[in-house]
């Protein structure tokens, strides 16, 4: 996913940066609320997600906020030291998607990045989509159900987020740090084998060996039938 991080202190700015391309994020620093806007041109840019720190040189980061939501859809977190209820009611009537208060926890602001990126997906859904058909494989978001064919496949709870995230964009490779960030909400060290028995059990199941394909020194992608 790519992510625009606006925050005009350039060490807290590489910090942040350095966590989030761990886990698979390909992150823009804009220094103003100018930077900020420009980036976003035109309509949004490709971003995901825009982490929003109020306290900016030469605009108001409220500011900033209502511009942006003039320009794209682009899902909108606020990150600033302001705690009190007021500012975070004024920040989500701006068009603001969530509020995260310094000094956070990471797991936590990781959390809400997914979060606000899901719903964004999911509103944004061609009619309202809630179904994915790849050949003969059929996605039930709302159920969570898959077959093939017509017959149901039982898989866990792991492996039906994983097909999912991988039959949202067909073809678009995802990093290893990436789907460990989105599927198991944690970091890729230590859980590298359990995302590489995943795949294989996946592959078992659907009895399609070629669906995931394995993007060397990358991460996985997975390939439409007959595509």
């Amino acid at each position: 996913m790519r992510l625009l991080l606006v925050e005009d202190d350039n060490h807290v700015a590489a910090a942040l940066s350095a966590v989030l391309a761990r886990h698979g994020f390909d992150v823009t620093h804009a220094r103003s609320g100018e930077e900020a806007l420009q980036a976003l041109v035109p309509e949004g840019a490709g971003f995901g997600v825009v982490l929003l720190d109020l306290g900016l040189p030469d605009q108001d980061g409220y500011e900033v906020c209502g511009k942006i939501r003039k320009r794209t859809s682009t899902p909108v977190i606020m990150v600033t030291a302001r705690s009190d209820v007021r500012s975070r009611i004024h920040g989500l009537n701006l068009g603001a998607d969530d509020y995260v208060v310094k000094p956070y926890d990471t797991g936590e602001l990781l959390a809400r990045i997914h979060a606000v990126s899901r719903r964004t997906t999911h509103e944004d859904a061609p009619g309202g989509q809630t179904a994915l058909r790849l050949g003969p494989v059929h996605i039930e978001l709302p159920t969570r159900q898959v077959s093939v064919d017509g017959s149901v496949i039982q898989l866990t709870r792991k492996e039906f987020d994983l097909l999912a995230l991988l039959a949202q964009r067909p073809g678009v490779v995802f990093r290893r740090e990436q789907i460990i960030s989105e599927v198991w909400r944690t970091s890729w060290e230590g859980t590298g084998r359990t995302l590489e028995v995943h795949v294989a059990s996946l592959r078992a199941k659907l009895r399609m060996p070629a669906l995931i394909e394995t993007v060397r020194g990358v991460g996985y992608r997975l390939v439409a039938p007959g595509s």
